[in-house]
């Protein structure tokens, strides 16, 4: 693929078609749930009619099924509208599904409107080696060789994607969201949000599925720059539920949190 693409290549205001890039680790047919998550993030904030004086406090995604890499259609809707907040939802469809099929991935954000004089700036977290002060960490070996995983950096300051136990990993996107256009922060913190199982992972990833059905981003600050850091860590009950739990900054500290909720199980 030519260095001018991106996860995504828009077809018109609603409709994109998903490249390689977006392919998940695990089938070779659907995406990683970065990508289409950062497309809904997209869609919420550049929808018709969007307050430029609020932005994205929290996004919850839900997962239905596997997003398949094809032909997509992103709708948009305002469930809410007040003075200060808004809840948006924003929904990714297969173009060629059944007309009013359900969608396969969901979002809901809620947008707060930003003060209008400033108001003290608190900020708590843990101040991370910079990413240009580590490495560059390989993924866990993928069978193609085209896909998410050649399409981001990582650079890890604790842990390693073949480490069981906490991670913390730098990522940096190669490719544009869409190609052609400017990839914005926060494009960069939901592309790579989704990715804190597999930072923290406490199990091997050939005997073992830990699977996210959702993720919420929480972001107390607008995210800058070109890097995102997953700070995470995952808990597993012997019932075979999970949760892998981040702290998310940028090159300048903290900026939120993110939360996946995993079902776990020995692969079959």
């Amino acid at each position: 693929m030519g260095a001018a693409e991106g996860f995504f290549e828009r077809r018109d205001a609603g409709r994109f078609t998903a490249t390689e890039y977006t392919r998940g680790p695990w089938d070779a047919l659907s995406q990683h749930a970065g990508p289409p998550a950062a497309l809904l993030g997209r869609a919420v904030e550049e929808r018709p009619g969007a307050r430029a004086d609020m932005r994205i406090a929290r996004i919850t995604y839900e997962i239905l099924r596997p997003v398949p890499i094809g032909e997509l259609e992103v709708t948009t809707t305002v469930l809410r509208s007040g003075r200060s907040t808004e809840v948006v939802e924003a929904a990714i469809a297969p173009v060629g599904a059944a007309v009013g099929a359900a969608p396969v991935m969901l979002a809901r954000a809620l947008r707060i409107r930003v003060a209008q004089e400033p108001v003290p700036a608190v900020v708590s977290g843990p101040q991370l080696p910079a990413p240009g002060e580590v490495e560059v960490t390989p993924f866990f070996p993928v069978p193609w060789e085209t896909g998410y995983h050649s399409a981001m950096e990582t650079r890890f300051t604790e842990g390693a994607f073949v480490e069981p136990g906490p991670g913390t990993c730098w990522m940096r996107m190669k490719v544009p969201l869409i190609a052609g256009e400017e990839t914005r922060p926060l494009d960069r913190v939901l592309i790579a949000a989704d990715s804190g199982n597999g930072i923290s992972a406490v199990m091997d990833f050939g005997s073992y599925v830990f699977i996210n059905s959702d993720l919420t981003v929480h972001l107390h600050r607008h995210p800058v720059g070109e890097w995102a850091c997953v700070q995470a860590r995952t808990s597993v009950d012997a019932a075979g539920i999970g949760l892998a739990d981040a702290q998310l900054h940028d090159e300048k500290g903290p900026i939120g949190r993110s939360a996946q909720s995993l079902f776990v199980a020995p692969r079959s």
